[in-house]
Parts: structure tokens; C-alpha cells; sequence
């Protein structure tokens, strides 16, 4: 079967009701290839990452409890109603934290630069299913994870082994995936509407942003049951740990020495080595001796003076917001015209009390080649692109181990700036590379 014959057999495997909502992608013929250097350091990220989680979130309750500065949780609280952050800190789950960890990693040439963190992670069944009809169609290849570790690592994130995973309608384009990984899995795992869901004794998945929660009926039920440990839920109600504005607190000057202390000096070396330089977008004026590190400038007003080649740089909203997911609020400055970008700073500084945006560096993706299926010729061609790797890991509910279940690898043509599942993109999963 040459290349073309096994794009059009991946295809036709697609179910029915597909994957994604009225959704496409490039279909190649073969999975995308990571070093064996490079499969171990992603092997070696995920505990680092959860260690981090726990971090992050110790930080913001010590915050809240004034062992630590108050403007942390200050900064991490902007925007969001009392109820909610009360319920995030009170009951069982007080130091529950995300068992799905999934980093947004640019492929660079140095290894890679983590854009963003995700605790409620699309692709879970679209990479189970990846897995499973590459190695199929591609036998020799080594599809890390396996055939059934995105399956067997999201059924492990439950005490009991099965649960009920709550969608809602603003999160609707992913329910066809949750709903061929629900009939997947081993135990009894069930789709409900997130909006109409009226809690039971089993365990839950909650697949909807935060901010949708005033359209959930029964939350504070589902809230109630949590608290009172019948059930468990994640990711948690804890809308301090869904913000984008972690790696601005990680790069903090006051938190160095909190950060070395809790995640360990090689981890945190580590975590400096892929995590963008980052800073929250905060309009405090400044003593006219002091300067925002590593920008040299006394405000973010100044950003609008910098040429094209200084502004390598992405604004993005830190999150809890409609529009904080799916690249809709990215500018990215050297991709801006002087007007656009001006605008968006503006934008962002007059937004910072209720929806606070992030700086951070661009790490520009290294150039690689891989074929995809040409619908209109029926040919194989080659994609001259850049990729974003996104693992999926799965904290163990019984052990707290942390299991790579899986890796999916978005390839977009190399002119576009923001890498994300477009209809111009290849979705394939990572195989080790063979030699």
C-alpha cells in the first residue's frame, strides 16, 4: 500500500459522526517522528509539570491565607465572582489539582518553549483515536503511549475507574470525541449536558470553562458533593489554576526563591529552560528608578514605540474569559502592523482590572517537512511546517503517578505565526523515531 492508499484508508476510518464539530484537517500518511532524545525529555516533563500544579497552587492559597504577598491571588482573583473562588478553596478538595496535564510545546530548535499549560484539554479521544489507526496503518511505527495509553491514562484520573463527563453547549465541538472515547473505555462512562446534569453518587469529568459556570443549573449541587468528598471532580473549581499568567509569576523576581524551594533547584532550571519569558500586563506606575525586567521600559504603555523587530512578542488573555482559549485573543507583535499592535497594548493595559492579558516572548517553531494527502490531486505532497506538541498527562488517581498517555503533533504550513488546529493543518500522533 504506497503513501496515498494508507492517507485515504486513515480517512475513511473516521466515524460517522466524526470527531470534532464540523471540524477538518490534512490527513497524512504517517505519524510525526520525535528523537529518542527528545520522546525521553517529554517522558521526564510530566512529573515536573504536576510538581509545578501542586506549586502553583500552594502559592495562591498561601496567598489567600497571608503567608505569601497578597497581590499574587490579587493578580490570579481579577474578574472572577467571590462565590466561585470561594468554592475553589474550601472542603475535600482543598489540594486537588488537575489530573490532565496538557502543555502547548513549540518544536524548536533547541528542543522546545511551552506556550501555554492546559487543565481542560481538547484532543483526548481525537489522539486515543490517532493512536489507534496510525499503528494500525503503520505497524513498524512505535506510536508513543501505544494503542491504549490516552484510554488507559484518562480511565486512571478516577478512584473508581469510570465517571460522567459533563460537556456544555459552549464546549459542544468536542463532545463528538468525548463521546467515541466514552464508548472506548472499559468501565461506565457516560456524556451528559453539563447545563441539565443533576449530580449522583458517580465521580466527574468537567469538560466547560469556568466562566461558563452561571449557565450550569446544579453547580453549586455538584459543588456541594465535592465539598462533602461523595464525589470527585476534575479538573477542580479552581479558576486560579486555569490562568496563563502562571508563567509571568514563574519568571517573578519576589517568587524566585518560593518556586526553587518548592519545585526543587533542577526542576526549576528546567521549567526556566521551556517556559517563555512572560509578564502580566499591570498599568502600576512605576518609581522612576525601577524598569519591567528584561523589557528595559517603566511602562506597558511603551511597548507601542518598539520597532517590529523588538516586538518578537505575544499578548494573550490570562484566561477565565470566552475568549481565552483557541488563539482568539493572540496578537502577535512582529506579525502586527505598528497600528494593530498599539491597539492591542491599549487593549490590554484598559482590561487589566477584569480580564488581565500576558506578555510573553515568541519562540519561533523550527521548520520541518512531512507528507500529507493533497484531496484535490490524490497526491502525497510535502508540508514545509512548524509544529506544536501537545502530551497528554494522566495523574493517577490512586498513586499520584504521572503516565504520558499520548502525544499530538499540529503541523501548519510554516507562513502562519499561530500554530493551532486549522483546516490547513496536519493532526497526527508522535511515533519514536526510527534509525
Amino acid at each position: 500500500m504506497n503513501q496515498a492508499e494508507t492517507a485515504r484508508k486513515i480517512r475513511d476510518s473516521l466515524p460517522e459522526s466524526g470527531l470534532f464539530a464540523e471540524k477538518a484537517w490534512r490527513i497524512s500518511p504517517t505519524p510525526f517522528p520525535l528523537e529518542k532524545k527528545t520522546v525521553k525529555a517529554l517522558q521526564k516533563l510530566g512529573p515536573v509539570l504536576y510538581r509545578f500544579q501542586k506549586a502553583a497552587d500552594l502559592i495562591y492559597r498561601r496567598s489567600k491565607k497571608g503567608s505569601l504577598p497578597e497581590w499574587i491571588a490579587g493578580y490570579l482573583d481579577q474578574g472572577k465572582p467571590k462565590e466561585l473562588l470561594e468554592i475553589g478553596i474550601s472542603g475535600a478538595a482543598v489540594e486537588e489539582i488537575p489530573r490532565v496535564i496538557r502543555p502547548d510545546l513549540i518544536l524548536t530548535e533547541d528542543g522546545f518553549a511551552a506556550s501555554e499549560l492546559d487543565s481542560v484539554p481538547g484532543g483526548i479521544g481525537l489522539t486515543a483515536w490517532l493512536a489507534e489507526v496510525y499503528q494500525t496503518a503503520n505497524p513498524e511505527s512505535k506510536i508513543i503511549g501505544g494503542v491504549d495509553g490516552m484510554l488507559t491514562g484518562f480511565q486512571s484520573i478516577f478512584p473508581r475507574g469510570e465517571a460522567d463527563i459533563l460537556i456544555s453547549e459552549e464546549s459542544g465541538d468536542y463532545r463528538p470525541e468525548m463521546q467515541w472515547l466514552a464508548e472506548r473505555l472499559s468501565g461506565h462512562f457516560a456524556v451528559c449536558d453539563a447545563e441539565t446534569y443533576q449530580p449522583t453518587d458517580r465521580d466527574l469529568y468537567r469538560f466547560f470553562e469556568l466562566f461558563d459556570l452561571p449557565n450550569i443549573a446544579n453547580i453549586k449541587d455538584i459543588a456541594q458533593a465535592v465539598t462533602e468528598a461523595k464525589i470527585t471532580l476534575t479538573s477542580p473549581l479552581k479558576p486560579w489554576m486555569e490562568e496563563k499568567m502562571w508563567s509571568a509569576l514563574f519568571w517573578s523576581l519576589p517568587l524566585r526563591d518560593v518556586w526553587r524551594q518548592e519545585l526543587r533547584d533542577g526542576n526549576y532550571q528546567r521549567l526556566k529552560n521551556i517556559f517563555p519569558r512572560s509578564w502580566v500586563v499591570d498599568p502600576v506606575e512605576l518609581p522612576h528608578q525601577a524598569a519591567i525586567p528584561g523589557l528595559d521600559i517603566q511602562s506597558f504603555a511603551e511597548l507601542k514605540n518598539f520597532s517590529q523587530t523588538e516586538r518578537e512578542l505575544v499578548l494573550k488573555l490570562s484566561g477565565f474569559n470566552e475568549d481565552a482559549w483557541g488563539a482568539r485573543s493572540v496578537t502577535i507583535g512582529h506579525d502586527a502592523s505598528g497600528e494593530e499592535w498599539a491597539e492591542a497594548v491599549d487593549h490590554a493595559i484598559a482590561e487589566f482590572e477584569t480580564a488581565p492579558y500576558v506578555l510573553q516572548e515568541f519562540h519561533q517553531g523550527k521548520r520541518v517537512q512531512h507528507p500529507w494527502l493533497n484531496e484535490e490531486t490524490g497526491e502525497i505532497e510535502m508540508m514545509d511546517g512548524r509544529v506544536r506538541l501537545c502530551p497528554y498527562y494522566f495523574v493517577s488517581a490512586k498513586s499520584n503517578a504521572v503516565e504520558l498517555g499520548g502525544i499530538l503533533a499540529t503541523i501548519c504550513p510554516a507562513d502562519k505565526k499561530i500554530i493551532h488546529g486549522m483546516s490547513e493543518a496536519v493532526l497526527v500522533p508522535c511515533a519514536v523515531e526510527s534509525k
